[in-house]
């Protein structure tokens, strides 16, 4: 499946949550992810999420999709460089 994740965490645990992140999904903007990933890659990147996160004041969401395909993306200014870029 394909998804969009976005979160909005408290600054002391941003940078645990960027880096828990990029293992699973391409960083394309502060906070935002993106790309294909399996239901089960999906529950272990949350499940380390929560690890992380405080439930009671942080918040993350995901928007699925079952193919890129499904979605226009459109891009106003510069896009950040993923590894997606270099291939």
């Amino acid at each position: 499946m394909y998804v969009i994740l976005v979160y909005d965490i408290g600054e002391k645990r941003v940078g645990k949550m960027l880096k828990h992140c990029r293992k699973y999904l391409n960083w394309i903007q502060n906070s935002v992810f993106e790309g294909e990933i399996t239901e089960i890659k999906l529950k272990e990147l949350l499940a380390g999420a929560r690890k992380i996160m405080n439930e009671e004041a942080d918040s993350i969401i995901i928007f699925k999709s079952r193919d890129q395909k499904w979605l226009d993306k459109e891009i106003v200014g510069v896009e950040r460089m993923t590894t997606d870029n270099f291939l």
